[in-house]
């Protein structure tokens, strides 16, 4: 069944691939000569199941993605405490290479900014530059479940034509904000954002935040609950430069973006999502890699705010009737995260049985992806020669007129079994 997970994502990609809107960042030389065409798109489930589409495996580099990361990562080496007193939690309303910080406090206003992520570099433990990044490379590569690295050219073209990070550097030190050397700091911050990524590289990043700061693939902690609370507080207020309002009301997951291409969104205890699509809108925004995220958002009901519930969904339990029959009792809230893991479980148990009977009676709510899914289950199963049934007393998950083409539903658990005695 994650074939039809895949279906949605082929075809979310291949509906925005023709899209020629926007420019490649030319600011940093060594960026203007990435292909335009690139688009990557990678979505990771809680639990470390990835599904991807089209320049999934290409590299670029991470760029602004890197400063949730960082931030994070001082968040959990010196507290929230020490940090808050150098860089800021509120929207900047300003550009974000601006010259500028808070007219009153003298710190930058926040972290995804240039001021607040060269801040927070300073931030990061270490005898000198090299022990820091080192600590900040263990740290993303622990996030992105592999060993990361740097593009050398690429970092060094962000070095030689810097000039603007280098004024909000030595603007900061003379408001006491850098304890450092500036020119130490920045080396750590141009390494930082020439770190090479691919788009399910942030798809784990962000799955990582969605899991409480535990990689899903690993098991390994990167984080305390606490930092990754705060870390997706301030990215969801200030992740998307100037398209922050609007990205939170058409998507509505914490997210950033980078001038590199990329985006990483994150639904809380569900799923991570990475983009990869060069072309960048007025507010340095990836243009493919936003329009895609609208569409997952809305054809996959991923918003925050419809989906609070959904930690309750789950299987309830299993129990095979007759052999080679297995019922699958659902409760809960049932929308596309849960419906997914539901029907990933039913797939991986596919080889034992010759008939799934999902029980529906227990759950509460769902939405019409899951609805869409739940009905597509039959039609999977058949092209292995199985066979799916849905149980639903009160035609109350599947109602007359919904989305349920494919699915055969019955009112109870012994009429779909006697269902599957005929076959």
């Amino acid at each position: 069944m994650s074939v039809l997970v895949q279906k949605y994502l082929d075809e979310i990609r291949a509906e925005h691939a023709d899209i020629t809107d926007g420019a490649v960042a030319h600011y940093i030389p060594e960026l203007a000569s990435v292909d335009p065409s690139s688009f990557g798109l990678s979505l990771e489930l809680s639990d470390g199941y990835v599904y991807e589409t089209g320049d999934s495996a290409v590299e670029f580099t991470i760029q602004s993605i890197s400063k949730p990361f960082t931030y994070a990562l001082v968040l959990d080496q010196v507290g929230a405490d020490a940090v808050d007193t150098k860089i800021g939690v509120e929207p900047s309303g300003e550009p974000f290479n601006e010259i500028s910080v808070d007219n009153q406090t003298k710190t930058p206003k926040n972290a995804m900014i240039n001021a607040g992520a060269i801040a927070a570099v300073s931030l990061i433990p270490g005898a000198d530059p090299a022990e820091r990044f080192d600590r900040l490379l263990d740290f993303y590569s622990v996030c992105a479940g592999r060993r990361l690295d740097v593009d050398e050219e690429v970092y060094r073209s962000e070095k030689t034509t810097g000039s603007r990070n280098r004024a909000i550097a030595y603007m900061l030190q003379s408001f006491g904000v850098l304890d450092g050397d500036p020119d130490e700091v920045l080396d750590v911050y141009f390494r930082q954002c020439a770190i090479k990524v691919t788009s399910s590289d942030l798809a784990c990043m962000a799955s990582t935040l969605a899991r409480g700061g535990v990689n899903p693939g690993s098991g390994i902690r990167a984080m305390s609950p606490a930092v990754v609370q705060r870390t997706l507080s301030v990215m969801m207020t200030c992740g998307m430069y100037d398209a922050t309002g609007m990205w939170a009301t058409t998507v509505g997951m914490p997210a950033k973006s980078g001038v590199g291409g990329g985006i990483i969104a994150v639904l809380p205890s569900q799923l991570g999502i990475g983009v990869y699509s060069p072309p960048l809108d007025r507010n340095g925004n990836s243009v493919r890699g936003l329009r895609a995220c609208q569409s997952l958002s809305a054809q996959l009901g991923l918003h925050v705010m419809s989906v609070t519930r959904e930690s309750r969904s789950t299987i309830r339990a299993t129990h095979d009737i007759a052999p080679g029959v297995r019922v699958y009792e659902l409760h809960g809230d049932l929308l596309f995260a849960g419906a997914e893991r539901a029907l990933r479980t039913v797939e991986h148990d596919s080889d034992g049985i010759d008939v799934a009977i999902l029980e529906l009676s227990r759950v509460d709510d769902i939405n019409d992806v899951a609805r869409r899914m739940l009905a597509g289950m039959r039609e999977s199963l058949e092209r292995a020669g199985k066979e799916g049934y849905l149980v639903d007393p009160d035609r109350r998950v599947m109602p007359t007129g919904r989305p349920s083409a494919g699915a055969v539903i019955f009112p109870t658990v012994d009429e779909a079994l006697r269902a599957a005695r005929d076959r």
